[in-house]
């Protein structure tokens, strides 16, 4: 009986080292944690007060003296999206377009992001307004269209450069080292078609989640050892 227990005592410990190794090896090789996706997302202002947009611009219909903004950075959703920066009123970006039958006057901020929100070391434009002139029915991307081409659009709708701006990419993961990963679903209010939201796919557990699972059953085995040594005293 007391090598029996010699044994447990010895060889626990070891498999306690062995699991809490796998473990520490398991997080240490976790990829960089996402921070959120590079993308132009798309707000409409009451007064002062700007709102992340619910629907997409194809799907919203401004009325004449309308206020909306575009703004390029880095997020994760809607809940921590970066305003547009600037405070001119309609009054002010549409002092020189005056009313005309037949159409409406809608003002527009573009925020072209910072360089730490800038792919790959671009440098953007300064942020700018404009006073988009456009029919009646027109929608907020017509409006968009009308004073900030190019455009460029991926597959499913999502604005991917406004005035040509960025060259190239389109809602990319980033993560907390810089990397990149694959494009968010175009259900952001960004995207031209859809409303808002994100995307995503599931591919299988993380290493973060087999790191968890590591521990889990590291502190099983701590528990097991515990109750197995008080049974045999």
């Amino acid at each position: 009986m007391g090598a029996r227990r010699v044994v447990r005592a010895g060889l626990l410990p070891l498999l306690l080292l062995a699991l809490s190794a796998t473990a520490a090896s398991l997080i240490a090789a976790s990829p960089a944690q996402a921070v959120g996706y590079r993308y132009w997302s798309f707000w409409e202002r009451t007064g002062s007060t700007w709102t992340f947009a619910q629907t997409g611009p194809a799907m919203t219909d401004p009325a004449d003296g309308a206020v909306e903004g575009w703004r390029f950075a880095v997020s994760a959703d809607s809940a921590d999206a970066v305003k547009p920066r600037g405070a001119a009123s309609f009054a002010t970006i549409c002092a020189s377009t005056p009313p005309r039958p037949g159409t409406k006057r809608v003002a527009l901020v573009l925020d072209f992001g910072t360089s730490q929100d800038a792919p790959n070391g671009a440098t953007p434009p300064a942020a700018r307004t404009s006073c988009a002139r456009v029919p009646e029915d027109a929608t907020a991307a017509d409006a968009l269209a009308a004073v900030a081409k190019p455009l460029r659009y991926d597959a499913s709708g999502l604005v991917c450069a406004i005035t040509g701006y960025p060259a190239t990419g389109c809602g990319e993961q980033v993560s907390s080292g810089g990397a990149t990963g694959s494009s968010p679903a175009a259900s952001r209010s960004a995207s031209a078609n859809g409303g808002s939201g994100s995307g995503g796919s599931d591919t299988g557990p993380s290493l973060g989640v087999l790191a968890g699972g590591a521990v889990v059953l590291l502190l099983g085995a701590g528990a097991a050892w515990q109750v197995r040594r008080r049974r045999e005293r």
